[in-house]
C-alpha cells in the first residue's frame, strides 16, 4: 500500500524558525506513516519540472538551530499575489491548474504553505483552485491579525536588543545620539519590543506619527540631566506627522522601505546641534539562529499543520491565541494587519519609563 504523501514549502522572506517548522512537519508526519515532499524555492517548485526533496529524519537532522530554510524561498515568480501595499493580484488560473496537476502526479494530498500575508493570499487562491492547503504564518514583523504571535519575531527582537546594547556604549563614550533603523513597514512591533528591551529613549513606529521637535526635546531633556548619550529606535515605516513614509519604487512594482533613519539623524543634528549617527540593522534581523521561543513555536506550528491535515481542516491557517496553537480560516488572515494599539498597555508601559514616541 502506498503511503500518504503531503507537501510543504517556504515562501516569502526568510526568518529564523522556518527549519524548526519543517522539522516539526516531518517528524509529526512520520508518526502517521506519511511521506513529506519539500518543494524548493517556494511556490516555484510546484511548476514542471517539479523541484523537490523528500524530507525524512536524515534530511532534517540538526536543522532546528539553523536560520533560513533548507528548502529555499522566494518572494518573486509566477505565484506572487502581493504587488504593493493594499493591492492584491490574482495568480493566473493556468498556473494554479498546472500546480494542481503536478501535485496529483506526485500523489501529494495536501500542501502546507509557510509564509506571510502574501503567501497566505496565494494559499487561499490555491485552495479555491482545488488544492487542499494549510497555512503556517511566518513574519518577523508579527503583523498578521489572525495570530497573536509568529515565529521569527522573537529572534528579530533579540537582534535589535543586541544592537542597542552595543550602541549604548558608543553613544555614551562619544556623547552622541544614535539612531537605529529596524524593520516594520506598517506595524511597529519590532521597534517597540526591541526598544523597550534595549533601553531606547525614543521609539518611532508607523502607528504614531512623530514630530521632530518632540524628539529633540527628549534628547535635550537628557542633556539637562547630565546624560549626554541618547538612543532612538525607528521602524522603517515610521513617518513624521506632516510627512510621508520613506520608500523607493523597484522595477517589480513594489515599494522598498528604508531611509527614515538617516533623515531622523539629520534632523536631530540640524535642530539640536547634537552629533547623531544612524545604523540600519536591515537583514541582520532576519538571519542567524532562532531563539528558544522561536524553535519551540516553529515546532508547534509544524506539528499542528500535520494534525490539521489529518483532521481535514484544509483552507485553514495555524494560529497562536491565548498560549494555545489553534487554527482559523485562511480568509480571516489575509489583508488584515495586526497593528500596535496606540493606547495599549505596552505603549503606556514605555511612556511610564520615560520613552518618547515623538508625539
Amino acid at each position: 500500500m502506498t503511503k500518504q504523501r503531503i507537501g510543504v514549502l517556504t515562501s516569502g522572506g526568510d526568518c529564523p524558525g522556518l527549519n524548526a517548522v519543517l522539522r516539526g512537519v516531518t517528524l509529526a508526519a512520520e508518526k502517521r506513516d506519511w511521506e513529506v515532499v519539500g518543494f524548493l524555492d517556494g511556490f516555484e517548485g510546484l511548476l514542471p519540472p517539479a523541484r523537490y526533496m523528500t524530507l525524512d529524519r536524515a534530511r532534517i537532522a540538526g536543522i532546528a538551530p539553523r536560520g533560513g530554510t533548507i528548502l529555499g524561498t522566494t518572494n518573486r515568480g509566477h505565484f506572487v499575489a502581493k504587488i504593493r501595499t493594499g493591492e492584491k493580484a490574482r495568480v493566473p488560473a493556468e498556473i494554479i491548474e498546472t500546480s494542481r496537476k503536478v501535485l496529483a502526479e506526485l500523489e501529494v494530498r495536501a500542501l502546507i504553505i509557510i509564509g506571510g500575508d502574501g503567501s497566505m493570499n496565494t494559499a487561499l487562491q490555491l485552495q479555491e483552485g482545488g488544492i487542499d492547503c494549510i497555512g503556517v504564518p511566518k513574519t518577523i514583523d508579527n503583523d498578521i491579525e489572525a495570530t497573536a504571535m509568529t515565529f521569527g519575531f522573537d529572534s528579530a527582537v533579540n537582534s535589535v536588543m543586541d544592537a542597542l546594547d552595543r550602541l549604548h556604549t558608543t553613544a555614551t563614550s562619544h556623547n552622541r545620539a544614535m539612531v537605529l533603523e529596524v524593520m516594520g513597514r506598517h506595524a511597529g512591533w519590532i521597534a517597540l519590543h526591541g526598544g523597550i528591551a534595549g533601553g531606547a529613549h525614543v521609539i518611532l513606529i508607523p502607528e504614531i506619527p512623530f514630530d521632530y521637535d518632540s524628539i529633540c526635546e527628549a534628547v535635550k531633556r537628557r542633556e539637562a540631566r547630565g546624560v549626554h548619550g541618547a538612543i532612538v529606535v525607528v521602524a522603517e515605516g515610521a513617518r513624521p506627522r506632516d510627512g510621508q513614509q520613506v520608500f523607493h519604487p523597484t522595477a517589480s512594482g513594489e515599494y522598498r522601505f528604508g531611509g527614515i533613519g538617516d533623515i531622523v539623524a539629520h534632523e536631530i543634528t540640524r535642530r539640536s546641534e547634537k552629533e547623531t549617527r544612524c545604523t540600519v540593522l536591515g537583514h541582520l534581523q532576519r538571519g542567524g539562529a532562532p531563539t528558544t521561543l522561536d524553535r519551540i513555536l516553529g515546532t508547534r506550528f509544524g506539528v499542528k499543520a500535520v494534525n490539521m491535515a489529518g483532521d481535514g481542516n484544509f483552507g485553514s491557517m495555524v494560529s497562536y491565541q491565548n498560549y494555545q496553537v489553534r487554527h482559523v480560516p485562511i480568509a480571516d488572515a489575509v489583508n488584515r494587519l495586526r497593528l500596535v494599539p496606540v493606547e495599549g498597555e505596552l505603549v503606556q508601559t514605555a511612556r511610564d519609563v520615560d520613552i518618547c514616541f515623538g508625539d
